[in-house]
């Protein structure tokens, strides 16, 4: 007699069969597209916005081009190119990202031959142009200098941290020194941001302290070279950047010493920031919508270093505190995933790499509202650019990253062992214990009576 097994009750197997025909659009995704959920999110919002800002923002450049089309593609592209980096670095576990130390000596070359064969942009040496693509070495320096100190504050075992703390200053001043030459707020903000994360890194404070101290004197010591150097000795050369910053500062707080009527005149001292208080005015609390912006024909960097008060106009200021609750939420999450990161290295990555997007774009945003003076700032990921816009998916591919293989992949065998506990837990409670198959008369197992009257009813 052949054994006739009827399936179609059985819920296992009917899963099995409904999952034969191929795998869904949704589980591609999510095979692709791994890693926390929060950051992507915060990732595609960005994106969509840029999208959006930028189409609106580069009239000036449409008008040049004279191609309604071609600012709008170059930077779609970037943005396409950017997620492929982050599907890259997404997928390369966090421990190889320790190389980012010879990153970081290339970097260092190229930012030392910036000045000589750099390609001169708004009057700053910035970039390098090699077969027709132009790169930005700072920007390079940036996250190859971040990943290099969150590297040297995992290896610290108490014996050899101030061996380490050493070597970490001794790139911070050579790398923030050569960017400082021709791009000031670039090497202050990537000082500051390696100093919060060797402070979280539990560097010793007194060390700390010795340096801020050291900071404040240079501080003081560069604003009093600002208020006596002569104005002739800026004009040109070398000393041309610390003219920028002379009108910077004293723009800020002019409008102290000066009437109503020479406070609220546009002159070519305040121009950028004028039009950005009219964008922020003709807002108002819901904006104008995109594309029906007027101050974008104004401001020389309405798609750059301005971006924000664009889309403070365009989508009000309810708009505005939606895109500075986005940075502060990758902030947060950012947070949460370094604090279940069993591993030193990738916590500080994602620490490193999350202090680095949000403290960037609270600088642009403060600049945009007139809080503290231009610093040339972009808005990470929604500002136009070609490498900061590849670094900027850089650092969120180092935060998936991190994900990943720090934590979810633990989480994934916690899962697993759990879910072959709570099995086993289960068969030792259906297998009745001795005393309760002696009472009962059974002196087998279960299981075993069952094959034996199974192999009964086959013979009869």
């Amino acid at each position: 007699m052949e054994k006739n097994v009827n399936h179609a009750g059985d819920p296992a197997f009917s899963g099995e069969m409904a999952e034969e025909p191929g795998i869904t659009i949704r589980d591609f995704g999510q095979k692709i597209f791994q890693g926390d959920k929060v950051i992507w999110s915060v990732f595609i919002i960005l994106c969509v916005i840029s999208l959006v800002e930028i189409f609106s923002a580069t009239s000036t450049i449409v008008y040049r081009q004279q191609n309604m089309w071609g600012p709008i593609l170059r930077h779609a592209m970037f943005l396409i190119g950017g997620v492929g980096v982050i599907l890259l670095i997404h997928n390369i576990p966090y421990r190889f990202f320790s190389l980012l130390i010879f990153v970081l000596l290339g970097a260092i070359v190229l930012l030392v031959l910036t000045p000589f064969i750099g390609t001169s942009v708004n009057g700053a040496d910035r970039w390098i142009s090699f077969m027709g693509f132009t790169i930005q070495p700072s920007e390079i320096a940036k996250i190859s200098l971040m990943g290099t100190i969150a590297f040297l504050l995992s290896k610290q075992n108490g014996a050899n941290d101030g061996l380490l703390f050493k070597w970490m200053i001794g790139l911070m001043v050579i790398v923030c020194s050569i960017i400082a030459m021709d791009n000031l707020s670039t090497a202050v903000l990537l000082f500051g941001v390696c100093y919060l994360l060797m402070f979280i890194g539990n560097v010793k404070l007194a060390r700390l302290l010795k340096v801020a101290g050291a900071g404040i004197a240079l501080v003081l010591l560069f604003v009093l070279l600002l208020n006596v150097i002569p104005e002739k000795w800026t004009d040109a050369g070398p000393l041309n950047r610390l003219g920028t910053w002379q009108n910077r500062i004293s723009s800020f707080g002019a409008h102290k010493e000066l009437s109503e009527e020479e406070y609220y005149s546009i002159t070519d001292e305040n121009y950028q920031v004028a039009h950005a208080k009219i964008a922020i005015a003709n807002g108002g609390l819901v904006g104008v919508f995109p594309g029906n912006s007027t101050e974008r024909d104004f401001l020389p960097q309405a798609y750059s270093d301005f971006i924000y008060a664009i889309i403070i106009e365009e989508m009000g200021m309810l708009g505005g505190i939606f895109v500075l609750l986005l940075y502060v939420i990758l902030l947060i999450r950012s947070g949460i995933i370094a604090r279940k990161t069993d591993k030193m290295f990738p916590r500080y990555l994602v620490l490193g790499s999350a202090l680095m997007l949000s403290i960037q774009a609270f600088i642009n945003m403060a600049v945009a509202v007139n809080l503290i003076p231009v610093t040339g700032q972009p808005l990470p990921l929604v500002s136009r650019g070609g490498t900061s816009t590849l670094i900027t998916c850089a650092y969120f591919g180092l935060i998936l990253s991190a994900d990943r293989f720090g934590i979810a992949k633990k989480k994934r065998e916690g899962d697993v062992d759990q879910n072959q506990n709570d099995s086993d837990h289960n068969e030792e409670d259906n297998i009745p214990d001795k005393e309760t198959r002696e009472g009962s008369g059974l002196t087998e197992p279960i299981s075993k009576l069952e094959d034996k009257v199974e192999f009964e009813i086959y013979q009869v």
